[in-house]
């Protein structure tokens, strides 16, 4: 794990946003295109507004979300509408954004869809993460339903998780698929986030499952 520490917010998230344009360009160069993954909510909100002004080929990069409630676009709670907001405009309005949502009761019904619409775009070239004070990541919470499944080496690359804390079912990315992006950023703030993540550090991926990317993660905090 590299840690970098940041005086403040604002300059974090204008680093971040910096190393993610710098390392989508490399990946343009190199491969012609590029597949970016980010977490919901509003903490990366400033990344994504940063970003979204960055001069790209954009119309080659793929954005595919972390992990997504299994509620509808026009949700307050979707994941995917706040991406639209904060990121998918401006010049990264030509980014082709890979759903993680499909119009079904559960999300077992239409999962063989949205992974055939995600494979083509794999790997991850840049990979940001967020984590919650109970060190779940993506949608792989401690003590959900499909939890250990979904840290196998053979687990599919998206699959659907329910635990207690995360409210509506959930579709995640699995550990395969970010163990095996080119970058892995992990951004967190407060004092609380960073005493979990020093105990993730020494605990196995079943019981915080941020660990399974720790030892290639670059790991960017702010109080």
């Amino acid at each position: 794990m590299e840690f970098h520490e940041y005086p403040d917010r604002e300059m974090m998230m204008l680093r971040v946003a910096q190393r993610i344009a710098s390392e989508l360009g490399e990946s343009l160069r190199a491969n012609g295109r590029a597949t970016l993954s980010v977490p919901g909510g509003t903490t990366p909100g400033p990344v994504f507004d940063t970003l979204s002004g960055v001069e790209l080929d954009w119309s080659q990069v793929s954005v595919v979300l972390n992990d997504e409630r299994w509620v509808p676009e026009d949700s307050p709670r979707s994941n995917t509408r706040l991406l639209r907001e904060r990121l998918l405009r401006d010049k990264a309005a030509q980014a082709k954004l890979i759903p993680l949502f499909a119009n079904t009761p559960e999300p077992e019904a239409a999962l063989e869809r949205v992974i055939e619409g995600l494979v083509p775009h794999l790997p991850v070239s840049v990979l940001l993460l967020g984590m919650g004070e109970d060190m779940h990541t993506a949608s792989l919470f401690p003590g959900a339903d499909n939890l250990e499944a979904a840290l196998g080496a053979d687990a599919p690359p998206l699959m659907a998780m329910r635990a207690d804390s995360a409210g509506e079912p959930r579709i995640t990315l699995t550990a395969p698929v970010l163990r095996a992006a080119v970058r892995v950023h992990v951004l967190i703030t407060g004092a609380a986030k960073r005493d979990s993540l020093e105990r993730a550090a020494k605990l196995s991926p079943r019981e915080a499952p941020i660990a399974c990317v720790l030892d290639q993660a670059q790991v960017h905090w702010a109080e």
